[in-house]
C-alpha cells in the first residue's frame, strides 16, 4: 500500500539483542494532505529502513509503501503499518524499485516528465456473443430430484 503526506516527526529509535543478533527499530509520522488531514505512525525495523528515515528533510513531501500487520495480544487487537520505502515525492512519478536507501538532492529525478501527454482513444473492438443456452421443455425435467 501507500500514501503521500507530509514529514512532521522522526521519533526515537529503540535497539535490542535477539538470538539472531542485533535490531534496531525506528518510526516517524506523516500529514496527510487530505480535506481533513490525518497523522499516520509507521515503524521503520532494520538499519537500512531506518537509516531512510533519517535522511529525510523535515515537512518534506513522501511517499511511503508500508504493509499493515494485526495482531492479537491478551484478547486486544495491535495493529503496525511497516514501512518497506521512503522517497519524495514527484507527482506524476511512478514509484522506484526495491528500498535501496534514500537519496535526497533537492531536485526531481532527471528526464522525469510530470505533464500527461494526449494519448488516443482506444477503438471499440467487435464484440461476439455466444447463443444463450436453450432451456429445456416443459416435459424434459433435469432435475435430480
Amino acid at each position: 500500500m501507500e500514501i503521500t503526506g507530509k514529514l512532521i516527526e522522526i521519533l526515537p529509535d529503540v535497539q535490542g539483542e535477539s538470538q539472531r543478533g542485533p535490531w534496531i527499530r525506528g518510526g516517524f509520522v506523516i500529514e496527510t494532505g487530505d480535506d481533513y488531514p490525518r497523522k499516520v505512525a509507521f515503524t521503520a525495523f532494520g538499519e537500512e529502513r531506518v537509516a531512510m528515515v533519517k535522511n529525510i528533510p523535515m515537512n518534506q513531501l513522501v511517499q511511503v509503501t508500508f504493509n499493515p500487520e494485526s495482531r492479537e495480544f491478551n484478547g486486544k487487537w495491535y495493529t503496525d503499518l511497516r514501512c518497506s520505502r521512503v522517497q519524495p515525492f514527484v507527482p506524476g512519478q511512478m514509484p522506484q524499485g526495491p528500498a535501496t536507501g534514500y537519496a535526497w538532492t533537492g531536485q526531481p529525478a532527471q528526464g522525469i516528465q510530470t505533464t500527461p501527454q494526449a494519448q488516443p482513444a482506444p477503438q471499440p473492438q467487435a464484440q461476439n456473443f455466444a447463443q444463450p443456452p436453450q432451456m429445456p421443455s416443459s416435459d424434459e425435467d433435469d432435475l435430480p430430484f
